[in-house]
C-alpha cells in the first residue's frame, strides 16, 4: 500500500497540470493511512485548498487521536472563509465531543444552522453526541426533540446521555420507546446500569436481550454482566454466563477472561479463577482482574499465591503494587508490606496517594514513627502530601506512633480541604492521647464549620468525654447525635456511654443503660461494665456482668480474669481462687500481658518476670537501681495491684518486674539521653506501673509514652497526660 501511494505521488509530481481534485487525491491517501505529516506537507503546497482538502486533514487528525489539531484546523479553515461541508462539521463535532470542548462545539452548531443542515440525521446525531459528552444535557435533549428523523444511533446517544447524567429511569423510558434496537442500545442500558450501581437491573436487561432478540453479546456486554455478577457475588449466574461463553466459542484471552477471573475471585470461586488464569496468557491479566484475584486470596487468608501472581506479572503498575501492599497489610504481614513498598520506591512506579495511605496505615499498625516520617518526607517530595487522603493517613500514623504534635502539625496544614475523616482522625488522636478537652473543643469547631459529623466522629467525641469524666457533656453529645444529626446509635456508641458512666462510678446508671438498650448487649457492653466494676470494686454487679458476658462467649478469658481480680481486689481470695480453678478446669487460657519497645527497627518484647531476653541481667540491674531511686523520691509500691494472696515482699518483686517496667529499663539502656521513649502494651497499664512511670520520668528527665489498649499515657516530669483518670 505504501508503495502505491509513493508511486501515485510520483505520477502526481510528473503531471504538467494539477487541479484541486488531484491534490486532494494524494492528500487524502496520506491522511487515510495515518501519515499525517506527509498529508500536511501536501496540504501546505496546495495553491488553493478547498473544503475537501481541509476536511481530509481534519479527518486525518481525528483518526490518529490528535483531536486538538483537528479543531485548530477547523478554526483556521473558518478564518480563511472556506465553507465547511456536512462531513467537515460531523468530523469536527466528533473532535469537540472527545475534547468536551463545549464552546467550540456551539460555534460549530451555529454553522450547522447557517447552512440549514440541522435536519440531516448524521449532523443532528453528531450534535447530540457532542452536547451529551460535553456536559450540556438540556441542549442535547432539545436537539433530539427537534429531529424529525431519528436513527437508532440517535436514540442510543440519548440513552447514554441519561445514564451518564444519573437518570436511569429516563434512559429506560427512551429505551422502551425504541422500535428498533441494536447491540449498542442494549449495551448502553446494561453498562449504564452497571456503572450506576444497579447491578441487578443490568442482569435483568441482559436476560431480556437473550430472550427477546437474536443479538449476540460482545466484549462490552459480557464484561458488564460479569462485573455485575461479581458485585452481587452471584456465582451460579456467573457460571451460567461462563457456560454461554464456552458454547458460543467466545474469545476469553482479553477483557472477557479478565472479567471472568474477577467474577470468580469476588464470588467465592477462587479455584476456578486460578484455573482460568493458568489457561490464559498472564501478560493479558489486567489490574482489575489481578486485584480481584488478590482480594479473593486475601479473603481466604492465603497470600502466597497472590504474591506468585504478582511476581509473574510482566509490568507492575501502581495499582498492582498498591493491591499487593494492601494484601499484606490486611493479613497482618506488616514487615512484608514495608519491604515491598521499599522495592516499589527502588524499582517500581511512583507511589500514588492510595499507596502512601496504605503504607502509612501499616506504620500506624506497628507504631513505627521512623518509617512513618520517612514516608511523610517522600510524600512531601512527590507532592502527594497535600492530598487529603494522605494527610488523613499521616494524622493517624503520627497519633498511633505516639506523636500528637506531628498529628496536629499535619492537621493544621490542611487548609481548605478538611473533610469529615480529617476532623474525626484528629479528634480520635486527641482523645487517645488524654487531651479530651482539646478533642471536644475541636469537635465544636467542626460543628461551626458546617461539616456534618458521622457515626465515627461521635464515637471519638464520646470517647473523649469518657477519658476525662465529662458525664453530662457526654449525655448531651449522645442526644445531639440522635436528635440533630439523625444518627442511630451503634454498639460502639452504646459501649462508649456504658464506659462513660462506669468510669465515673455511676455503675447503677451503666447497668440501667444496658438494660434499656434497644439491641441485645454484646461482649463489649458487658465487658465495659465489668472493667468498671473492677476499678470501683463492686463485686455483686461484677458477677452479673461476668455471667452475662460468659453466656455470650463461654471461653472469654477476660471475663474470668476480671471477676477473679474483682474478688482479689476486695480481699475475697477464696472466691478468686475458685474462679481461677474454674478457668483451669475449662482449659480457658488467660491472655498474657506483654510490653514491647522498638529499637533501631528491631522489636523487643517483654513479659512479666521475663527471663528470656539475652540482656536480662543488665535489664534487671537497671530496674533494681531505678526502683531504689524512685522509692527514695517517695514512690510507694501499690501491692494491691498484685491480685494474689502473697507476702508483701513477693508482691513487690512481681511489681518490679512487670513487663512495661522491664521494657522501660531496656529502653533507657539502649537509647540516647533526652530522647522520648515509646512503649507499647497489649493490656491496660496497672495502677502500680502508672504510678512508678511518673516517678521514672522525673528521675531520668525524659518523656515516656506508653500506649496501652485504651489510650496513650504521656509521662513527663512526674505527671501523666491522663491526670490519673484512665
Amino acid at each position: 500500500m505504501d508503495g502505491s501511494i509513493s508511486d501515485a505521488h510520483h505520477v502526481f509530481n510528473e503531471m504538467p497540470k494539477k487541479n484541486t481534485s488531484s491534490w486532494n487525491t494524494v492528500l487524502s491517501a496520506y491522511a487515510k493511512q495515518g501519515r499525517i505529516d506527509a498529508a500536511f506537507h501536501v496540504f501546505e503546497e496546495m495553491p488553493e485548498p478547498d473544503a475537501v482538502s481541509w476536511t481530509a486533514m481534519i479527518v486525518g487528525y481525528n483518526q490518529i487521536g490528535c483531536v486538538e489539531n483537528a479543531v485548530k484546523m477547523f478554526l483556521e479553515m473558518i478564518s480563511y472563509r472556506v465553507l465547511p461541508t456536512q462531513f467537515t462539521l460531523t468530523s469536527v463535532l466528533a473532535s469537540c465531543a472527545t475534547m468536551e470542548a463545549l464552546d467550540i462545539g456551539r460555534k460549530v452548531h451555529s454553522f450547522v444552522v447557517k447552512l440549514g443542515i440541522s435536519s440531516y440525521v448524521s449532523v443532528a446525531n453528531s450534535l447530540l453526541n457532542m452536547y451529551a459528552k460535553s456536559g450540556d444535557p438540556n441542549t442535547a435533549k432539545l436537539v433530539f426533540d427537534r429531529m424529525k428523523l431519528k436513527s437508532t444511533t440517535t436514540w442510543n446517544a440519548l440513552i447514554s446521555l441519561y445514564m451518564q447524567s444519573a437518570k436511569p429511569d429516563l434512559a429506560l423510558a427512551q429505551f422502551k420507546q425504541m422500535t428498533e434496537r441494536d447491540l449498542v442500545s442494549w449495551n448502553s442500558m446494561i453498562a449504564g446500569y452497571k456503572q450506576r450501581g444497579f447491578d441487578l437491573q443490568a442482569l435483568e436487561i441482559f436476560s431480556k436481550m437473550l430472550k427477546d432478540t437474536s443479538l449476540k453479546p460482545d466484549n462490552f456486554t459480557l464484561t458488564s454482566v460479569l462485573s455485575a455478577c461479581a458485585s452481587l457475588e452471584k456465582l451460579n449466574l456467573g457460571k451460567q454466563i461462563h457456560a454461554h461463553i464456552i458454547r458460543t466459542g467466545f474469545d476469553t484471552s482479553g477483557p472477557v477472561g479478565n472479567a471472568l477471573i474477577s467474577m470468580y475471585s469476588k464470588s467465592g470461586g477462587i479455584g476456578i479463577a486460578q484455573t482460568i488464569l493458568e489457561h490464559c496468557v498472564t501478560s493479558n491479566l489486567n489490574v482489575v482482574a489481578f486485584t480481584a484475584l488478590l482480594d479473593g486470596y486475601i479473603k481466604l487468608g492465603d497470600i502466597k499465591p497472590a504474591r506468585q501472581i504478582f511476581d509473574s506479572l510482566g509490568n507492575h503498575d501502581v495499582v498492582s503494587w498498591t493491591a499487593m501492599i494492601v494484601g499484606y497489610m490486611q493479613n497482618g504481614l506488616n514487615d512484608d508490606a514495608i519491604k515491598l513498598f521499599r522495592s516499589m520506591v527502588r524499582e517500581g512506579p511512583k507511589p500514588n496517594v492510595y499507596t502512601l495511605a496504605a503504607i502509612l496505615s501499616v506504620c500506624s499498625s506497628v507504631a513505627s514513627l521512623d518509617h512513618g516520617k520517612q514516608i511523610h518526607s517522600k510524600a512531601v517530595r512527590s507532592g502527594e502530601a497535600s492530598s487529603v487522603s494522605v494527610s488523613n493517613a499521616l494524622i493517624t500514623m503520627y497519633a498511633k506512633a505516639g506523636s500528637i504534635d506531628g498529628a496536629r502539625h499535619v492537621f493544621n496544614l490542611i487548609q481548605v480541604n478538611k473533610d469529615t475523616v480529617s476532623w474525626t482522625s484528629m479528634i480520635i488522636a486527641l482523645a487517645q492521647h488524654g487531651l479530651g478537652d482539646e478533642a471536644i473543643e475541636l469537635f465544636e469547631k467542626m460543628l461551626e464549620s458546617g461539616l456534618k459529623p458521622d457515626h465515627i466522629t461521635y464515637v471519638s467525641v464520646l470517647s473523649a468525654c469518657t477519658h476525662i469524666g465529662l458525664v453530662e457533656q457526654g449525655r448531651g453529645y449522645y442526644k445531639l447525635m440522635k436528635d440533630s444529626h439523625g444518627i442511630e446509635p451503634t454498639p460502639s456508641h452504646y459501649a462508649c456511654m456504658i464506659d462513660l458512666f462506669g468510669r465515673a462510678g455511676l455503675l447503677q446508671e451503666a447497668q440501667d443503660f444496658i438494660e434499656n438498650m434497644p439491641i441485645e448487649p454484646d461482649v463489649i457492653a458487658w465487658g465495659s461494665l465489668l472493667a468498671s466494676c473492677k476499678v470501683h470494686k463492686n463485686v455483686e454487679l461484677a458477677k452479673v456482668a461476668a455471667e452475662k458476658l460468659l453466656q455470650i462467649e463461654p471461653d472469654n478469658s477476660g471475663a474470668y480474669s476480671a471477676l477473679a481480680n474483682v474478688y482479689s481486689a476486695c480481699g475475697k481470695w477464696e472466691e478468686a481462687a475458685k474462679i481461677r480453678k474454674s478457668m483451669k478446669d475449662k482449659m480457658v487460657k488467660k491472655e498474657q500481658g506483654f510490653s514491647w519497645v522498638r529499637i533501631k527497627d528491631e522489636v523487643h518484647v517483654f513479659g512479666v518476670e521475663d527471663a528470656l531476653h539475652p540482656q536480662r541481667d543488665a535489664i534487671y540491674q537497671m530496674i533494681a537501681k531505678i526502683w531504689k531511686e524512685i522509692k527514695k523520691m517517695g514512690f510507694i509500691p501499690n501491692t494491691e495491684s498484685v491480685l494474689h494472696d502473697l507476702d508483701e515482699e513477693v508482691k513487690e518483686q512481681i511489681l518490679r518486674h512487670h513487663s512495661e517496667k522491664l521494657a522501660i529499663a531496656f529502653g533507657l539502656l539502649k537509647t540516647p539521653e533526652n530522647t522520648t521513649l515509646r512503649i507499647m502494651k497489649n493490656l491496660r497499664v496497672c495502677n502500680d506501673c502508672h504510678s512508678a512511670i511518673k516517678f521514672i520520668s522525673k528521675l531520668v528527665g525524659r518523656e515516656i509514652i506508653v500506649r496501652d489498649t485504651t489510650r496513650f499515657h504521656h509521662f513527663r516530669n512526674g505527671l501523666c497526660s491522663c491526670h490519673d483518670y484512665w
